[in-house]
């Protein structure tokens, strides 16, 4: 009798610990989307002027983008994403489209900001070169930034923007304890394969389709990549 009790008791403090750990994770995802300007933190990422290239970045929200805004995600979007998706964008594109304002989105805007000159000022509104869509979820029990989309034009691709940006959405993440920065790529836009898995030293994920069931995988044109900075978390999202 006494062992079942203590089996009893133990059983009820490990559930205690579970749930308190997932409300600890709740929490902390809430808190970071709540915040509508995660550049606050970073100031001196507000501004990239390298490689001949003078950009200044700007927060904002899916549920408050303007008729503008949106034309030019759709627009980059159908540029860089049309050809590796083939046949599937014309769906991707219309589920592309419901993410994008979803109020959960959260963004990075990049704007041409030129070098003021005397003439005008330098926070004067270039115009938009390309965007970052992210957001604070939970994959397999695991608090994550989700970066949903990383589009740069492409008279600005290969300046280190793009690398600029993620170390960004990393810090962001990091900042915000998250466990990790995961994403979705497709298998044939072979550039941004490469850039993620041999640059910026990410890792396919064990929930990705070709770690899941490599039999099956081969039907599927994606890859799940993650950079993990929490070890307890490697077990869940590495292979």
């Amino acid at each position: 009798m006494e062992s079942k009790r203590v089996q009893s008791r133990d059983k009820k403090v490990k559930r205690k610990e579970i749930l308190e750990k997932k409300k600890t994770i709740d929490e902390l995802i809430k808190a970071a989307s709540s915040q509508l300007d995660h550049l606050h933190s970073f100031t001196p990422f507000r501004y990239y002027q390298r490689n001949g290239l003078s950009v200044r970045l700007e927060s904002g929200c899916g549920d408050k983008l303007s008729s503008p805004v949106k034309q030019y995600i759709q627009n980059l979007l159908m540029v860089n994403m049309e050809a590796p998706y083939g046949s599937e964008w014309p769906t991707e594109e219309k589920s592309k489209r419901r993410e994008m304002v979803a109020p959960e989105a959260r963004y990075l805007f990049v704007r041409e900001a030129p070098i003021a000159d005397g003439n005008g000022s330098a926070e004067d509104k270039g115009p938009m070169v390309g965007f970052v869509h992210y957001r604070f979820t939970l994959e397999e029990e695991v608090p994550v930034v989700y970066l949903y989309e990383l589009q740069l034009e492409p008279r600005v691709q290969g300046k280190g923007l793009g690398k600029f940006l993620m170390q960004l959405i990393e810090l962001i993440a990091r900042k915000n304890r998250m466990g990790a920065v995961m994403l979705t790529v497709q298998k044939a836009n072979l550039s941004a394969m490469n850039f993620y898995l041999s640059k910026l030293r990410y890792v396919i994920s064990s929930i990705s389709p070709s770690r899941v069931d490599p039999l099956t995988a081969v039907e599927k044109s994606y890859e799940i990549l993650c950079k993990v900075f929490d070890d307890e978390y490697k077990a869940v999202l590495e292979v």
